[in-house]
């Protein structure tokens, strides 16, 4: 099966020179759900572009017939953070513009839908596609009137231009993946969101951290935040349904990395996941496993980040992946203080009990800066 591949201009530099997203668009023989895939938000992040590029090579060699519905796959989906470089090292996770995180910039409805009860009494009695058709074309038309603003004489932004681009190829989407990794190092999980936990098993992750806390400006929280707040007053009214609309953020491994290990979990993930999601019928799919499968999932607000009490240098930090009880040494900072005094080395101890999974690159750390994360 071949795909579709088409390229979209985000932004022309001062010197005519264009930057361009591509995109590889799937198309079954049989009708069904449309799947959006995209990696490399963030410029060090670039584990999802493998895991995409994979991807391809083996949609390549199944017959369309296998294929329900359509899979759009995007690969380094922002050219300007992917290029940011400070002497040999990828940056690239804050526009340098305006200093905003590339994923916290993107529109999220809900935020402006100031009448969803109202929507939500006069649709309750309707079957859940005509439901979610009227909810659909209230996204849309909002949505379409960024528009507008853009192409007005006054303009607008570039990050306001590129987030319309980029949620323009996923608005009617039914399942989102937005491939990430750490920007430091880290383990291999999951973002996704409450009663969606069913579906989160199928890409065979030990973790998922589960957003209790968000604010709806990343890009896996804009598409789904909408659905989920419509869910949550129906059910208010007495009518408990869940859309078939999925949300996720893959963190596979460490940045500037493409680790071989992480790539083949994510590869086998996505293909179960869709597997599982009726869009692909492929031999080995689903895995066995999937059934018995069972990932500790940890809301976001039990996340405990270390940051450095005081300037120096780590070491005896803990390995990456190591559960922790509370008291456990975490890491010492070897303490320069130029007080006319010999260097000191602080312990610094867990708070609580979990699991460290993600810990910063750098062990020269300024007081305030970033050690790690304990789920």
């Amino acid at each position: 099966m071949n795909p579709t591949i088409f390229t979209i201009p985000i932004q022309q530099l001062a010197s005519g020179d264009r930057l361009s997203i591509q995109v590889y668009k799937f198309i079954g023989a049989n009708p069904g759900k449309k799947a959006y895939l995209q990696a490399n938000l963030h410029g060090a992040e670039i584990v999802g572009n493998a895991v995409i590029q994979q991807l391809i090579e083996f949609l390549l060699t199944i017959d369309d017939t296998q294929l329900h519905g359509e899979i759009w796959l995007v690969p380094v989906c922002n050219p300007v953070s992917t290029n940011q470089r400070t002497h040999y090292f990828s940056t690239g996770r804050y526009n340098p513009s305006d200093g905003k995180d590339w994923n916290r910039i993107f529109w999220d409805f809900e935020k402006e839908c100031d009448n969803l009860q109202e929507f939500a009494k006069s649709h309750i009695n309707l079957e859940i596609d005509a439901i979610r058709n009227e909810y659909f074309k209230r996204i849309k038309t909002r949505f379409d009137k960024l528009l507008e603003k853009i192409n007005s004489p006054s303009g607008a932004p570039f990050n306001e231009r590129y987030r319309y681009q980029l949620q323009s190829l996923c608005i009617d989407a039914d399942y989102v993946i937005d491939i990430h990794s750490s920007s430091n190092q880290a383990i291999d999980y999951l973002y996704g969101f409450w009663r969606r936990e069913e579906s989160a098993k199928y890409f065979l992750l030990d973790y998922g951290i589960l957003l209790d806390e968000y604010d709806g400006d990343a890009f896996d929280e804009a598409f789904i935040k909408p659905w989920l707040a419509l869910e949550d007053q129906l059910e208010k009214l007495g009518n408990k349904i869940r859309f078939d609309i999925d949300s996720w953020t893959l963190e596979l491994g460490s940045g500037m990395q493409m680790n071989p290990e992480s790539v083949t979990k994510g590869v086998r993930g996505i293909k179960n996941y869709l597997t599982q999601k009726g869009m692909l019928a492929i031999s080995g799919f689903p895995l066995s496993e999937t059934a018995s499968d069972n990932p500790t999932f940890v809301s976001k607000s039990r996340i405990i980040k270390y940051y450095a009490p005081v300037g120096g240098m780590i070491q005896a930090r803990v390995v990456l992946g190591t559960s922790v009880k509370a008291g456990d040494k975490l890491y010492q900072v070897i303490n320069f203080n130029k007080q006319d005094d010999l260097p000191i080395v602080i312990d610094i101890c867990a708070e609580k009990a979990g699991l460290v999974f993600d810990v910063s690159t750098n062990h020269a750390l300024n007081e305030g800066e970033y050690v790690l994360s304990v789920m």
